[in-house]
């Protein structure tokens, strides 16, 4: 997904609103299923309803998570807040996983009573309501994302989007229940969302535990950074680069090997010519350049290597990224 660039200050702006924006499709969805769950008898649209209740709770994390990370710098947090977003994100995928081991418990009980859905007119127009709302919210989401790349905006996405799938499935619960008389149909729908929430909260993880782990950048955002690097005449080869993210927020930090005869004035210059051509291409990045006469080299390993003569033999992994 492109993601277009957008200021630190409207950044922040666009994640609470997306933040609040799932808080009020959460509370109208919460009142319709609480109604339809009571008047169905339904495992499936329980479950929907459980989901939904847990979807409240994560949105609320979620604008907590996208206000603080919006946060300047401070004095005790020098790098930002931007890992408030990674911890929203994984409070989000424990109450998923809590709804999808809920919402089994009560599928499993159901198929050994052998119970009946009572009514099911009621939960089919509920859910259609419930996906018209969610396809509502999930394209402001991503907008949204592809405006400022939140990772707490992406995960409440992602669970909205399983929603879809969560709603269908109640929909088909009910009508082979209630009108083809199948009796497993309900609570084995309801068995299946557990299963697909569950995947869903593993698949999610991933990306916040990286970010918490300060992963390195993907290979390709990696390898645009290092072209744009290059263009500057005035750098002979770059080594040690090291890249991390955090919120909305980019991190780098390199060595860059100058003419060891240039004046420390004229080598200020030139790093900070090379920060200025890094901004125009990648606004919102911290980075850190130490620069160091030319063949000089302090590390060991893939650090050592120089990351530009990697660029200029073509496509394929930077080194130090795994592929």
């Amino acid at each position: 997904m492109t993601t277009m660039a957008a200021p630190a200050a409207e950044k922040g702006a666009l994640n609470r609103a997306a933040a609040m924006a799932s808080i009020a499709a959460a509370v109208t969805l919460l009142a319709l299923k609480a109604w339809a769950a009571w008047s169905t008898g339904s495992t499936a649209m329980l479950g929907s309803l459980a989901d939904t209740a847990l979807d409240l709770v994560a949105s609320m994390a979620t604008l907590l998570g996208v206000w603080i990370a919006a946060q300047p710098a401070d004095d005790r947090h020098r790098f930002g807040h931007g890992k408030a977003e990674a911890i929203a994100a994984l409070f989000q995928i424990v109450l998923i996983s809590i709804s999808a081991i809920g919402i089994a418990a009560r599928s499993i009980e159901q198929l050994l009573r052998g119970s009946r859905v009572q009514e099911a007119e009621s939960g089919i127009v509920v859910s259609l309501v419930a996906i018209a709302v969610t396809f509502a919210l999930i394209g402001w989401q991503r907008y949204v994302i592809r405006r400022t790349a939140s990772l707490a905006i992406t995960t409440d996405s992602v669970h909205y989007q399983s929603d879809l799938l969560l709603n269908l499935s109640v929909i088909a619960a009910l009508l082979l229940d209630h009108f083809a008389g199948l009796s497993m149909a309900d609570p084995l729908f309801g068995l299946g969302i557990a299963l697909w929430l569950g995947w869903g909260a593993w698949k999610a993880s991933s990306r916040a535990f990286e970010e918490l782990m300060d992963h390195e950048w993907p290979v390709e955002k990696k390898r645009r950074f290092l072209e744009v690097l290059a263009r500057n005449p005035d750098i002979i080869g770059v080594h040690d680069l090291r890249t991390r993210s955090s919120g909305h927020r980019d991190f780098v930090q390199f060595h860059v090997w100058v003419d060891p005869d240039m004046t420390v004035r004229d080598a200020h210059k030139v790093m900070d010519d090379i920060e200025a051509r890094l901004h125009r291409e990648f606004p919102d990045i911290e980075i850190l350049i130490h620069p160091d006469p030319e063949g000089l080299i302090d590390e060991t390993g893939p650090a050592a290597r120089d990351e530009l003569s990697e660029v200029s033999e073509g496509p394929g992994p930077v080194p130090g990224t795994a592929a």
